[in-house]
């Protein structure tokens, strides 16, 4: 018991220093990077919101590389000092030393779940709408398709409110050619009890043009209408967020709202299974920064230790985005191709721990 607090200790301190570290040095230099975007509209403590609404980003960012550099400086302590050398002369075998050091880094992956989840999705939306000067709860949907009903629809501004602007629907026959083009003002959601479980949509101040099949066309006023769209005020950001400022929970219902019409969005895909396959990321980050101290890199100074941790994680990083942009052009399983560079990365890990030379 004591060795396993000691040892947890030293870890948990390590990962902690590494991370805090990291993620100063890049709010620093975001900072300074902000300063030469300053003008009228855009002053000193515009850019000091921007930079404090991207830090829950930037930090779990920097995560998976602290835990990395944090358990190479922690054992690597222990290691220069002799004391991991004790405590396997005393019986306790490598990989259960290093269970003990897994055990702080799952912390680290808890309290990055709850920050991707919780937190980053609302701070970057904020950090946007700083830089941006746009209204938070606000989007536009361009060009969505209704297959079921055969039309286009264009909204320039909608929200989670459920008020809509300045609304287009173009009518298709099943020759793909325009039989009736719809104008609105604006719009507001009113709650239906359909059988489709459809909402509501009802629009205001419509301007309705209908084409005929000799070319000829009619203009006509309508005070208000119904729009039946499968989609509920909630949802809206579901279709215009980018999938990196999204929660795991909001790509999965933007992937169930993508299948009602029988799509698919290959990168809300890839962003769904690098979130939710981040935590054994980062585990397996931290077992292979094990095996550099107890592997073929035991005898090497600690500093050669730490670069050796950071050119891996780079590594690491560039080979999660390859498989990504793999899977986005070929159309192969992103979780497949996000699981593979996790799984190398453990084998790597526990394959170093046990050769010695």
């Amino acid at each position: 018991m004591i060795l396993s607090h000691y040892v947890k200790k030293q870890a948990l301190f390590a990962m902690a220093g590494a991370i805090i570290g990291l993620w100063l040095l890049k709010v620093v230099f975001d900072y300074l990077a902000e300063l030469q975007d300053l003008n009228d509209h855009y002053n000193y403590l515009d850019a000091l919101r921007f930079i404090a609404y991207s830090a829950p980003r930037d930090l779990l960012e920097y995560m998976p590389f602290g835990t990395l550099l944090g358990a190479v400086v922690g054992l690597g302590l222990l290691a220069n000092t002799s004391e991991l050398t004790v405590i396997q002369a005393a019986g306790i075998s490598r990989f259960k030393i290093v269970g003990w050091v897994m055990q702080p880094a799952i912390l680290f992956v808890i309290i990055g779940l709850l920050l991707g989840q919780y937190v980053v999705p609302t701070s970057n939306q904020l950090a946007h709408q700083v830089k941006h000067d746009k209204p938070l709860l606000s989007s536009a949907i361009n060009g969505y398709w209704d297959k079921q009903a055969n039309r286009i629809i264009n909204i320039d501004y909608a929200n989670t409110k459920g008020e809509l602007k300045n609304i287009k629907v173009w009518q298709l026959d099943d020759t793909a050619h325009i039989q009736q083009v719809l104008q609105a003002d604006t719009g507001s959601f009113v709650s239906q009890n359909t059988a489709d479980k459809t909402s509501g949509w009802q629009l205001q101040q419509i301007k309705q043009l209908t084409i005929a099949a000799d070319g000829h066309s009619q203009l006509t006023t309508i005070p208000t209408m119904t729009l039946q769209l499968p989609i509920e005020p909630s949802a809206i950001y579901l279709l215009t967020r980018s999938p990196d400022n999204m929660s795991v929970t909001e790509l999965w219902q933007h992937q169930q709202l993508l299948a009602k019409d029988k799509r698919r969005s290959l990168e809300h895909e890839v962003a769904f299974w690098k979130k939710l396959l981040s935590p054994f990321a980062m585990l397996s980050l931290v077992l292979v920064a094990c095996s550099f101290v107890f592997g073929s890199l035991r005898n090497q100074s600690l500093g050669y230790r730490i670069v050796i941790a950071l050119l891996f994680g780079l590594v690491f990083s560039y080979l999660q985005d390859l498989v990504g942009f793999v899977s986005l052009s070929t159309g192969f399983s992103p979780f497949f191709m996000v699981l593979l560079p996790i799984i190398a990365s453990a084998a790597l890990g526990v394959y170093l721990i046990r050769n010695k030379n």
